[in-house]
């Protein structure tokens, strides 16, 4: 079971889902409805939309941790603590490219080709931008950080919302709350 909740964010509610394992689902530009229902269908189970019935409630704690690190992450301020992810249902490949994305730091960059080669498939960029399309989990494991090897932008958000310059101005934006600043990607 997952229990869901929104916060507030720069471009509309920000939808943050936890399981007991931690984070599960990270989204914006969609509604809680559609959030749930997407959540329910990829999880096989119901949404709790009543969370905190208990304090030890791990999924609460994973969720406040989150919406926390959210807050400060969308403040330009480096998050006090992460939550721990869910990533159970994801295929190996996006979890390999998901840790491996997690764990560039604050401020940092890595390009597609990077990551390829840290998770030890090294002709593989095309597929890590694949596997961060599919980013449960966005903004907490920052595929914003991940960009082109020219040094541009890339891409962001696969197809998900908004047009392509839409996305990467999201994307650029995010960057600069963290000192970044980066050429924008060519045509």
């Amino acid at each position: 079971m997952a229990t869901a909740t929104s916060t507030p964010g720069p471009w509309g509610a920000i939808q943050v889902a936890a399981t007991d394992r931690g984070i599960v689902a990270v989204e914006w530009f969609i509604d809680s409805e559609r959030f749930r229902a997407g959540l329910s269908r990829r999880l096989g189970g119901p949404i709790d939309t009543a969370p905190g019935r208990s304090a030890r409630d791990r999924r609460l704690a994973h969720l406040r941790v989150a919406i926390a690190a959210l807050g400060s992450l969308l403040a330009g301020r480096r998050p006090p603590a992460l939550p721990p992810f869910d990533l159970a249902d994801r295929p190996r490949w996006d979890r390999d490219v998901l840790a491996a994305v997690a764990g560039i730091p604050w401020g940092g960059t890595a390009s597609y080709g990077e990551i390829a080669r840290r998770i030890g498939a090294p002709r593989a960029a095309r597929a890590v931008g694949g596997a961060l399309g599919r980013n449960p989990v966005c903004l907490l494991i920052p595929c914003h950080r991940v960009i082109a090897a020219d040094g541009t932008l890339g891409g962001y958000g696969g197809d998900a919302w908004g047009s392509r310059e839409d996305r990467l101005a999201i994307k650029r934006d995010l960057l600069l709350r963290e000192g970044v600043t980066v050429a924008p990607s060519g045509d």
